[in-house]
């Protein structure tokens, strides 16, 4: 089994030099970066198997860092196509205050609780489908949405703007 020193020594000594390439092939530092940073953090959970017998993992992160950059190229060009086809998107209204209001209550929430309301209200997901997507039991997730509902019904009473606000399963 492979130690973490080990990693690190192999990502000190290989990933300069594999930003470096990377970034003559792209001609973006920080994409460069990224996709490196990517392709080592994948194969931080996979180190075991890529360093198995002696084999040495750096072509592996190589490989998947070019392709990671092509993937993020295509995404991208994508894009530059569709907008050419349907122009610029207008700008979009600033979020109403009632949206501000939301956000900054479900801020205050603990991130499950905060979760589950946002998939199964704003998400318009069944229980069971939040439940899945979380991965805890139903009754967790009832749980989350009954105590949710009450601390935003408090959070959001002091706040000015928020009548009419309903939150609605979709």
């Amino acid at each position: 089994m492979a130690s973490p020193s080990e990693f690190d020594e192999v990502y000190a000594a290989t990933a300069p030099r594999l930003i470096g390439q990377l970034y003559l092939v792209i001609g973006d530092l920080p994409e460069a970066q990224d996709c490196v940073q990517e392709a080592y953090a994948r194969a931080w959970t996979r180190w075991d198997r890529l360093t198995r017998d002696g084999a040495d993992p750096v072509g592996w992160v190589k490989t998947t860092a070019y392709r990671l950059a092509i993937s993020r190229w295509r995404h991208y060009t994508a894009g530059l196509r569709a907008m050419a086809r349907h122009g610029v998107p207008p700008d979009l209204p600033p979020p109403s205050a009632d949206a501000i209001a939301v956000r900054n209550a479900l801020a205050v929430l603990p991130k499950g609780m905060r979760a589950a309301l946002v998939l199964y209200y704003l998400g318009g997901l069944r229980v069971a489908e939040v439940a899945e997507a979380l991965e805890i039991p139903q009754g967790t997730v009832k749980a989350r949405l009954a105590r949710g509902r009450v601390a935003l019904a408090a959070l959001l009473a002091d706040t000015a703007g928020t009548e009419g606000w309903e939150m609605t399963h979709a």
